[in-house]
């Protein structure tokens, strides 16, 4: 599988990552068995970089993925953890805490559950309104100096914070919500990340399944669900984005491909820069995803991909208006 760099000294992972969160929290019930068997199925296609947070699951996925490492090369894998969201005892969410005291003890947390001496690359969930964020990147990079960290990444934050951070030590990484129906990045966020060597990471890139190609009207979804509360999936909102996807679909049938294999295609060839993270919790959405490494979008291709799913054409945002407000990055992307 090709690889890619994560910003200009960070780690050389493959050219597509594996997001772990929905294998344990946020997209209701999972299966625990075949979880493992997809990460190790993910290894085996040649994807080096697994994605983690610590709060998901309340610490179930990083356990979830020391299991499925068993075996396994150490050194041969990527693993990204976000830290910093705190969580309730039923599953709720009470803010951020990104203390150089608590970073220490959340990071000593994660050592332990994913049975690793060194984390690749640690990120703040979200930036902590009550700490500077020179405070928070300066206690990973203490870290880093000990051993215990490799690289650092940033999560969902603009472009001043980005800059402010890049001064107190070099940031591999972004992750944020990229996809052609999510594009808010590319006016200011992207530009500064390449003007700093930060690349980015992705997530999102079927917006939660909405570009998957397997989307229905009628699907019933658990309370547990994310998507139950999600705007693009609202009623109203959604038969306008499924007709979108139906817009891709008649592209893919001209191409061979899915719908979802065009939406992964499209993000990986915005630029090397990128590295798309694909959120398959079983191993044959697995398959559909690792096929997308044999397709090769051309520039007429990836227009008519622009054409049917034009900037703001998607209806409803990312996330509900009370989880907005705890996104730096929308500064940013709302000018």
């Amino acid at each position: 599988m090709e690889k890619r760099a994560l910003g200009t000294d960070g780690p050389l992972v493959s050219m597509v990552g594996l997001g772990c969160m929905g294998m344990s929290d946020l997209y209701g019930l999972a299966n625990r068995k075949e979880a493992i068997g997809t990460i190790r199925a993910a290894l085996d296609a040649g994807i080096s970089l697994l994605d983690t947070g610590d709060f998901y699951g309340m610490g179930e996925n990083e356990l979830l993925i020391r299991d499925a490492l068993a075996g396994r090369n150490r050194d041969s894998v990527q693993i990204s953890v976000k830290f910093g969201a705190l969580r309730d005892s039923a599953g709720g969410w009470n803010g951020y805490d990104t203390r150089p005291v608590a970073i220490k003890n959340f990071l000593a947390y994660s050592l332990c559950r994913l049975g690793v001496d060194y984390i690749d690359i640690y990120r703040p969930a979200r930036l902590d309104p009550a700490v500077p964020i020179e405070e928070t990147i300066g206690a990973v990079a203490d870290l880093a100096q000990a051993g215990y960290v490799r690289h650092i990444g940033l999560s969902e934050v603009g472009v001043e914070t980005i800059r402010r951070a890049a001064k107190v030590h070099p940031i591999c990484d972004l992750q944020i919500e990229y996809s052609l129906v999510t594009r808010d990045i590319e006016r200011e966020i992207l530009p500064v990340c390449r003007e700093l060597g930060i690349s980015i990471t992705a997530y999102g890139v079927l917006s939660r399944g909405l570009l998957s190609g397997h989307w229905s009207r009628g699907r019933v979804m658990s309370s547990s669900d994310f998507r139950s509360i999600s705007p693009r999936f609202r009623e109203g909102n959604l038969e306008i984005n499924l007709e979108l996807v139906e817009r891709l679909r008649a592209i893919a049938d001209d191409t061979g491909a899915s719908v979802a294999q065009l939406a992964i295609a499209w993000a990986a060839a915005q630029g090397k820069d990128i590295v798309p993270l694909i959120g398959a919790r079983t191993r044959e959405q697995l398959t559909e995803a690792v096929g997308t490494m044999q397709l090769q979008l051309t520039p007429v291709q990836i227009i008519a991909l622009e054409a049917a799913v034009p900037v703001g054409a998607v209806a409803g945002a990312r996330y509900p208006e009370a989880l907005l407000m705890h996104l730096d990055s929308e500064r940013s992307n709302r000018g």
